[in-house]
């Protein structure tokens, strides 16, 4: 079963997110696609703009669509967020990112640090990201995030972690400045 898609249901989600967090709005909902509900995008966006007029959403987000579906959402709405998958194992997003990037558009990349369904982490022993991390003195993971953070400032990291020292190994990414040698052996 896939998340809310139809108008009714999106509705249904937000009063019982509203209603479980004791909340009078939402400050931010992302819409999550699903293109094979086949449920038509601008109805979605419809009653996310809809429940935000309403004053049920405070602004409005969107994950998982294409960039042809972004340009139309911000024809008829203000987008807080787009939150799709990027790495630098998977860049197949790249023309979004840059268009959220031209646009001042915060981009949220989910699996910052690979997908948790690959069955080898691609971005974590990549040669150069192994390489670089071991010449700087740091781990994959922040070259990982720190390459992330240093292709646009509109970049909202969330990498998940399954411990506080892997929490904090993420955090010190953002104090990491990856030099010309180390991104253009990325790529």
């Amino acid at each position: 079963m896939h998340d809310a898609q139809r108008p009714e249901e999106l509705r249904e989600g937000v009063l019982a997110n509203l209603t479980s967090l004791e909340l009078d709005q939402v400050p931010v909902m992302n819409l999550r696609r699903h293109a094979e509900s086949g449920v038509p995008f601008d109805e979605q966006v419809a009653a996310m703009v809809a429940m935000r007029d309403e004053g049920l959403v405070g602004a409005i987000g969107l994950s998982n669509v294409t960039l042809e579906q972004y340009q139309s959402a911000r024809k008829v709405t203000e987008i807080a967020c787009v939150q799709n998958g990027y790495n630098l194992a998977d860049r197949s997003d790249q023309r979004l990112f840059d268009s959220c990037a031209a646009d001042g558009v915060p981009y949220v990349p989910f699996f910052p640090l690979g997908s948790v369904f690959a069955i080898e982490n691609t971005v974590l022993t990549a040669p150069a990201v192994v390489t670089s991390a071991t010449r700087l003195g740091i781990t994959p993971a922040q070259v990982a995030l720190a390459w992330l953070l240093q292709r646009s400032p509109n970049v909202l990291l969330i990498p998940g972690t399954s411990s506080l020292a892997h929490a904090r190994e993420n955090l010190a990414a953002t104090a990491v400045k990856l030099d010309d040698q180390a991104l253009a052996s990325i790529g």
